[in-house]
């Protein structure tokens, strides 16, 4: 995988981003060559090093013809929450870092739809942030869309209607 500086990717867990540069730099006494990937949300800048990315799973956003599809998983997907708070916990945790957009919307639903149950316990507010930060920029960026208009394509997807 070799990308350029303006190619947009994913990286698991912290979401997608848009490649503004590529550069060498000394960490830990070795020289290493890295993407900076800018995040649409907050002025997060992540620096990713080249030789990793399969290892780390990075892959390229989905394309703007993929966003029905995925919209349409709000609709159809159910996932069965371990009622072990630690388990579920776990499993998130693995569904995020899986960098699979299907699963990050298991995890942001089960997680939205829980909270409008119950309250959420810190550990799980956070989870549903990372979720929410992940899965909107990388839809951000496949559609052109703001981060208030996809909120309002996700909830109209999962049938949120305000």
């Amino acid at each position: 995988m070799n990308y350029s500086i303006g190619d947009r990717i994913v990286y698991p867990m912290h979401g997608a981003g848009v490649i503004t540069s590529i550069e060498t730099r000394e960490v830990m006494g070795e020289m290493k060559e890295y993407y900076f990937l800018e995040l649409p949300y907050g002025s997060t800048v992540l620096m990713i090093p080249v030789d990793g990315l399969e290892a780390n799973g990075v892959r390229d956003i989905i394309d703007q013809n993929e966003v029905p599809n995925v919209l349409e998983h709000f609709r159809t997907s159910c996932l069965e929450c371990n009622s072990n708070w630690n388990k579920r916990q776990r499993e998130n945790l693995e569904r995020l870092k899986s960098g699979n957009i299907f699963d990050v919307i298991d995890v942001y639903k089960a997680l939205y739809i829980r909270e409008l149950d119950k309250n959420l316990s810190t550990g799980e507010k956070k989870m549903l942030t990372t979720a929410r930060n992940i899965l909107f920029s990388e839809l951000m960026l496949s559609t052109g869309r703001t981060e208030e208009e996809v909120e309002e394509l996700v909830n109209n997807a999962m049938g949120l209607d305000d």
